[in-house]
Formats: structure tokens, sequence, C-alpha cells
């Protein structure tokens, strides 16, 4: 065997060794991760509305702005209202709209957010109490995700664990675990697991990330095996080349 074969039988099994080793790293990062059967982006509502009866004037924002906590959403007058500051049953300084001695309330937003929804227009009439608008709240989106899980698989999801949220367009979005909720069916654990992601929270007002959009998220799972420390080393090279 000439020194020339030696070499390419040797270049061979290192090939081969490495082939097997990253096939190995694969299957095992397939093996630590829980796949979503459903999941969807949600977020706190708030409903805005006024405690007095009247007639909208004009309306400031759109459906889909974003707007800061005080911020004008809409105004109208209210002739309940201007009776009421006439004979002192209320006080303009009570309330948190600002109000006008005529019974104009400019009626402001609550918390930061989004507007989702305008259910008046202008020169229409509302009653008290009724929903004029619905905020998504700045700061609480975060996506819902259903999972069937075998117990032990379900024990190894821990608070903070790593999660790829995949959008629509098939954008990966960094996320983690902030609670599991479980209840068993057939000795399986049906797990609903709440994941926060900062960049959600940024990308609010996009129309892939409103809330109700289905998503698809990819849960890590606590690694206990032998390949732990390895798979660990190869995923910060696979980040490391931007993989």
């Amino acid at each position: 065997m000439t020194w020339a074969t030696r070499l390419k039988l040797a270049v061979g099994v290192v090939v081969v060794l490495a082939l097997c080793a990253t096939l190995t790293l694969v299957l095992n990062r397939r093996l630590t991760q829980a796949t979503s059967s459903q999941a969807t982006i949600v977020s706190e509502d708030v409903a805005v509305g006024t405690d007095y009866a009247g007639t909208i004037l004009q309306s400031f924002v759109e459906e889909g702005d974003t707007v800061a906590a005080g911020e004008p959403l809409f105004s109208l007058r209210s002739l309940v209202l201007a009776h009421d500051l006439s004979v002192g049953l209320v006080s303009k300084r009570a309330s948190v709209n600002e109000v006008t001695d005529d019974g104009e309330i400019t009626v402001v937003a609550p918390v930061d957010g989004v507007v989702a929804e305008i259910d008046a227009t202008q020169g229409g009439f509302i009653q008290a109490g009724e929903v004029v608008a619905t905020l998504h709240e700045a700061g609480t989106t975060r996506v819902d995700a259903q999972m069937l899980l075998d117990p032990a698989d379900f024990a190894r999801i821990e608070k903070g664990s790593y999660v790829r949220i995949v959008l629509p367009d098939q954008t990966e979005v960094p996320g983690e675990v902030a609670s599991v909720a479980v209840q068993n069916t057939r000795n399986r654990a049906e797990a609903t697991v709440s994941v926060v992601s900062p960049t959600l929270d940024q990308q609010a007002a996009d129309e892939l990330v409103l809330p109700g959009t289905p998503v698809v998220a990819r849960v890590e799972l606590r690694d206990d095996g032998p390949l732990a420390g390895p798979d660990l080393a190869f995923q910060r090279f696979l980040q490391r080349l931007g993989l």
C-alpha cells in the first residue's frame, strides 16, 4: 500500500467519523426539542369606553396605530356630563380623561399599546359603558403553545428554556418559557406552554405578530443524556456560523 493510498484511506476514515458524529448530534438535537401541535400569538386586551353616553366628535387614531398611555383616542360630547358638571355632581379633576365645561370628553389611552379595534364612527352615538376601542397592551404579547408530550419529556421543560418561534413567513424569533400548565390524557401530558419574547413585543404592530396569528413553537428540552456536553458545543458552533 502506497503512502498516497494510506493518506486517502485516513482522510476517508476521518470524513466518515465526522459525518457520523454530526448526524448523531443532529439526531440528539431533534430528540431534545418539542414542537407545538398548535401555537398562537396572544396578548392582554384593554377595552376603552366612557361612563357617559354621547356623540362621537372625532377619532384621533386608526386600527393598527401604536399609542402611548395618555395619548388621545377619540372625543365625544355628552349632554348628561355637561348637566352633571353644571350642578356640581362630578368634577373635571376626578376624570382620567380630558373634560370641558360643555361636556366634551377626550378619551385617552389608559396603557401603551396597539389599537386593535375601533367600534365607533364620527357622528355616532354611544351608550355609557360601551366599548369604543380595544388596545393590545404593550409588553403582554406572548405565544400560547399546546404540546402533547410523554411524561418524561414534560419533566424536561423548564422555566426559562429557549424557544424558537417560527412566524408564518418562516422567520424565527427567540423566546423563552414563562410558565407551563398540564393535564394528563391517556398517559400523555397535554401541556400549554406560555412563551415570552422581547422581540415579539418590539414587533407588536406588525401584521405577522398580531394576536391570533398561528405560529410554530419549538421548545428546547433539558438534555440529560451523555451527549449533553458535545451537543451544547455543537449548538454554540452553529450559532457562531449564524445557523
